[in-house]
């Protein structure tokens, strides 16, 4: 075993030291009022968080599943609906769908982007689709109606929303963005002719504040976005137990509320989010010069010319992850995997009747992806260590597989 330092894959000790004052001093003064559910705190936090998103309304709630959930029943979604999405995404995408009745379809990735797949969407609606007696458009596959879609802003590279959009136009299709890895990612969107923040360009969006996102809680919390006020004022009632007014019900709702305490953090945190999202993109740039020799053995996160990526994770791929991942721990460097397993081959989903070799560009990711450390703290020289091993790592299994 190396002896040298170790380097976490994620550092959430120190962001939390340098702002603990500020942090201290605002859990204190929840203690002083008592206001432990809403209030000030949330009232401000979704201020602060609908502005920073270019959004009219910010519904804050307890998770990223909470805040998906929410949104998805809040825009129509019902149940025995079908909704699509992607099959490399955390399991909480999936979740919020079925747990409002409704049923995920998958289509596959784009082999760049590892995002939703633009034109496997549009073969999905205009093959595997058709319209019932009614008119409506149905899934040849089970024959529920086909209402939403849902892209994910995965790693912090957004979804490409253009032709998401003008197809979810085309098909009357309702769009809910998760954008639980993507707070403050932007996209250019070539038909509104400026960026677009994630989160503002679809029905609704879904954010997580899990601790290790780019803006973390200490503990959990989520919130949705949205410029639909209709869509918002639901959600608001979704998240409290279906009431407007304290005991009447209008609604069968969950408890879905978002801390006040939480909230004061993320309001203080959210004042950092600008700054550390571009020492995110510093870190990123100097890996892609760090690696740019082992362009031939490894492959490192693209790009898109219409993204700017906030690199909530940096993943690479590479051949005999597992020998990889444990030379760098051997090196006492932290790696991750999102994800292992795509999710149309989980025991959860076993009932939906898919097969490996259905999305074969998911599938071939799951297998070679691994996310290196990346967060707002990382230095330079952290950053040379771990490539330093990650190179030899890499020749070494080159070698190996051409000799």
């Amino acid at each position: 075993m190396a002896n040298d330092t170790k380097i976490a894959f994620l550092d959430l000790v120190a962001p939390h030291m340098e702002l603990e004052e500020e942090l201290v001093a605002a859990f204190r003064a929840a203690l002083r009022s008592a206001a432990f559910i809403g209030g000030p705190a949330v009232e401000g936090f979704e201020h602060d968080f609908a502005s920073f998103c270019d959004t009219r309304f910010c519904v804050g709630v307890g998770s990223g599943t909470d805040a998906l959930r929410f949104a998805l029943a809040a825009a129509g979604i019902a149940k025995g609906d079908c909704v699509i999405t992607v099959p490399n995404t955390f399991i909480a995408t999936t979740e919020a769908i079925s747990q409002v009745g409704a049923q995920p379809e998958f289509v596959d990735v784009d082999e760049h982007t590892y995002t939703m797949d633009v034109e496997k969407l549009r073969n999905f609606l205009e093959e595997k689709c058709e319209r019932d007696a009614s008119g409506r458009l149905v899934s040849k596959r089970t024959g529920h109606p086909v209402t939403g879609i849902v892209p994910v802003h995965l790693y912090g590279h957004p979804a490409d929303m253009d032709p998401i959009m003008e197809l979810a136009e085309r098909y009357h299709l309702i769009v809910i963005e998760d954008a639980c890895q993507a707070h403050g990612t932007e996209y250019y969107s070539a038909r509104n002719k400026r960026w677009m923040k994630a989160g503002s360009i679809g029905r609704a969006a879904a954010f997580s504040f899990y601790p290790g996102k780019n803006l973390g809680a200490c503990g959990e919390a989520g919130a949705i976005t949205t410029n639909d006020e209709a869509i918002a004022r639901k959600c608001r009632v979704i998240r409290d137990h279906g009431q407007a007014k304290k005991y009447y019900h209008d609604i069968e709702g969950y408890n879905g509320r978002l801390d006040s305490i939480q909230a004061a953090l993320l309001r203080i945190k959210l004042g950092h989010l600008r700054e550390w999202n571009e020492r995110r993109r510093k870190a990123a740039e100097v890996y892609g010069i760090l690696l740019s020799d082992l362009h031939d053995d490894m492959i490192v996160p693209a790009a898109a010319p219409w993204a700017h990526s906030v690199y909530h994770l940096y993943v690479v791929r590479v051949q005999n992850r597992d020998e990889f991942i444990a030379e760098l721990a051997a090196h006492n460097i932290g790696t991750g995997i999102h994800y292992p397993v795509p999710l149309h081959l989980q025991s959860a989903y076993g009932y939906l009747g898919y097969k490996e070799g259905d999305f074969p560009v998911a599938e071939r990711l799951a297998k070679e992806i691994v996310s290196l450390p990346m967060f707002p703290n990382l230095t330079p020289d952290q950053q040379q260590r771990i490539c330093t091993v990650v190179g030899r790592s890499v020749s070494k299994r080159s070698t190996l597989v051409n000799a």
